[in-house]
């Protein structure tokens, strides 16, 4: 089979291209946005890339195209479509389908699937249940939005009969708003946690909550939900109706427990003691992450105190409070993470993670982010942002490209907070601010414009 992608070098998109390659089709795909790494990525896999959506494509003549939800019906001032190719494709009655119906009928079609879904932690919790599945001999096949350390692929199919995913409450495409992950039909679900989020696509919570609810509908009798049970809009999403097995994690009464530091733990099951988790992941988000994929693993035969060993060679997820550096300082090194975060409650969480692991006495934390996000940019979650930053010492934001005033919605936080519209600008200003010993997060769901190594080089300098 040809199929031709397009929006190809999105994360899933690219994950699912890898996919196909590895199941033997031939695959060409087309984006806005051909760069590294994506694009040396699926290069390297033998898999064509054109630049734009331009209306010629048409002519590959694929079996059929498959679309990604960064394609619209949109038109630019002047009244052209922006994607031609696909205002093509329907007019030539040609085939076309959504990656996720792709995925389901092509990959994940009479096997077991383990879907992750929340909105935090998806990547992260989807990393560790496949290394415990791949450590405990189950060969899962994956498709992960990020890249795990212990594998350095986003995606591949797998011996056994097991497959893990990120579950996307995201919309599907511009002809099906459903959210990704009902096509998954997962066997064992995880729900991580679920918070407002997407205010491009959803109203409000219940609005996600819905779809929640629709994902659960999916998991047979036979199958598992595996629920955080410390969150009261995963509680009414259970009232609207579960018929599979439930597992709980997080609270006291839950069946899957912690006892000790987010470092080093026993997992408690039932209240009594399976297994000991010690790592060198931070954070109490972590520790919650583990038991739902303790529980899961749970499901497909995996021990807890098998998988809580597994976990001890977990390596975390690139852009999951990634060291990219160090600059010598005399008194102490100027230390700078890469981080994901990108929601005010995944940045508080990464910023307490790491206030936590640092202990006292500790060099200062300099969080650096950048309102990225459709809901972000939509300022729906700005006088969040505050309280989000409250275990950094000092706070720096790009506001480029923003149509709401960050400096405003920053103002409670005086002296501790600066604003920049450009990276030179944000650069020069954390590099004037910089201390021997301190830890410096940036934190973005995007290219963040190389901040990273422009800030290296500029403390080195």
């Amino acid at each position: 089979m040809h199929i031709h992608i397009l929006g190809i070098c999105g994360t899933f998109m690219g994950g699912l291209a890898a996919l196909a390659r590895e199941a033997g089709h031939r695959v060409t795909g087309c984006d806005a946005g051909v760069y590294p790494p994506m694009s040396d990525q699926l290069r390297a896999l033998g898999i064509d890339l054109i630049e734009g959506f331009d209306a010629d494509q048409l002519a590959l003549k694929p079996d059929v195209f498959v679309v990604g939800n960064v394609v619209s019906r949109a038109r630019k001032a002047d009244g052209s479509p922006k994607f031609p190719l696909m205002e093509a494709i329907l007019d030539s009655g040609a085939a076309y389908t959504s990656g996720p119906q792709w995925l389901a009928e092509h990959v994940l079609q009479g096997r077991h699937v383990l879907a992750v879904a929340g909105t935090h932690g998806k990547t992260t919790t989807t990393g560790m249940l496949t290394w415990i599945l791949e450590a405990n001999g189950l060969q899962p096949g994956f498709l992960i939005g990020g890249v795990p350390l212990n594998f350095e692929v986003s995606a591949r199919l797998g011996q056994g009969r097991v497959f893990t995913i990120e579950a996307d409450e995201y919309d599907t495409a511009f002809f099906d708003k459903r959210s990704k992950f009902v096509h998954y039909r997962p066997r064992t679900a995880v729900l991580n946690n679920l918070e407002f989020d997407h205010a491009d696509i959803f109203d409000d919570l219940a609005a996600i909550e819905r779809q929640f609810h629709h994902l659960i509908r999916t998991v047979p009798g036979s199958g598992r939900v595996v629920v955080n049970g410390l969150e009261d809009s995963l509680e009414r999403v259970l009232h609207k109706g579960l018929w599979s097995e439930l597992r709980s994690f997080g609270a006291a009464v839950s069946d899957f427990t912690a006892r000790g530091e987010p470092h080093a733990f026993d997992v408690l099951q039932q209240g009594q003691p399976v297994g000991r988790v010690e790592w060198a992941l931070t954070g109490v988000h972590n520790q919650l992450n583990a038991l739902a994929a303790i529980a899961a693993a749970e499901h497909v035969g995996v021990a807890p105190a098998d998988a809580a060993r597994a976990l001890a060679s977990f390596q975390n997820v690139r852009r999951r409070m990634e060291l990219r550096g160090t600059v010598a300082r005399a008194g102490g090194d100027i230390t700078v993470y890469d981080d994901f975060a990108h929601h005010p409650t995944a940045i508080r969480t990464t910023l307490d993670g790491l206030q936590r692991k640092l202990g006292q006495p500790r060099g200062r934390i300099l969080a650096v982010f950048e309102p990225r996000s459709n809901t972000m940019k939509l300022g729906t979650m700005k006088s969040q942002l505050p309280w989000s930053l409250e275990a950094a010492d000092l706070a720096f934001c790009h506001t480029g490209g923003l149509d709401w005033d960050a400096a405003e919605a920053l103002a409670p936080m005086g002296a501790r907070a600066q604003v920049a519209g450009n990276i030179d600008t944000l650069v020069a200003q954390v590099v004037a601010a910089a201390q021997p010993g301190d830890h410096i997060v940036c934190m973005s769901n995007g290219g963040f414009g190389g901040v990273h190594e422009r800030l290296l080089k500029a403390l080195a300098a």
